[in-house]
């Protein structure tokens, strides 16, 4: 364990059905909605206030909301993207009637340039997926992800994923507000992971009220 670690986490930003929820009726994939507008420039805010921090790797959920999140970053911090499905959205069938199609890899190989396609997913999720089993992969693979990679990396995630990596790491299964473009910052200090930073918002011009795991 590398002394001093630090992982961060992030939820994506404000997506296209939370602003047009007749997206959903139209789209090719209605389960991997792109970001807002807003959620664009959420994102960038976001990029900005990491610019200053030591981050080495960024990881992605695979579906487009988080993909959009973590390029932005990415071109602010000019790093590359990797994609990691244990980071995926809760395969819930209360919110899907299937398991989710994601936006295909040539069209993300042309539309992101920054992801890299030599990255293979550690974690495949299954569906339909209870909330015991998104707990333990999100909890799973963010500690397989600090067993390879010992310097500071990025999660761009999920609601779920953000609060599933956060109790994979710290003890105690502390409350966490997973708002839109939210940040987690844990530390690696004295022998165990310390939650710095819970949820925070203050990089982002304008935030939500109501607070979902999606």
């Amino acid at each position: 364990m590398n002394s001093n670690q630090t992982v961060w986490i992030a939820r994506h930003g404000n997506r296209m059905d939370f602003v047009n929820p007749e997206w959903f009726n139209t789209a090719q994939y209605p389960y991997d909605p792109p970001l807002a507008e807003d959620g664009i420039i959420q994102a960038q805010q976001l990029g900005k206030r990491l610019k200053s921090e030591n981050i080495i790797h960024i990881f992605s959920s695979p579906f487009l909301r988080t993909i959009q999140t973590a390029h932005q970053i990415a071109e602010i911090l000019n790093l590359e993207v990797k994609l990691e499905a244990g980071l995926a959205e809760w395969h819930n069938p209360e919110w899907m009637s299937k398991h989710p199609t994601t936006h295909p890899s040539d069209y993300l190989k042309q539309k992101y340039p920054r992801i890299n396609l030599h990255y293979s997913s550690k974690f495949i999720p299954q569906y339909p997926e209870t909330e015991t089993k998104v707990m333990q992969r999100t909890g799973e693979i963010v500690k397989q992800l600090i067993a390879e990679f010992s310097e500071d990396i990025l999660l761009v995630g999920h609601g779920i994923s953000v609060l599933g990596t956060t109790w994979g790491l710290v003890e105690g299964e502390p409350k966490v507000r997973a708002a839109l473009c939210c940040l987690v910052k844990v530390v690696y200090e004295n022998e165990r992971w310390q939650l710095k930073l819970n949820g925070d918002t203050s990089h982002l011009n304008k935030t939500e009220t109501k607070i979902s795991f999606t």
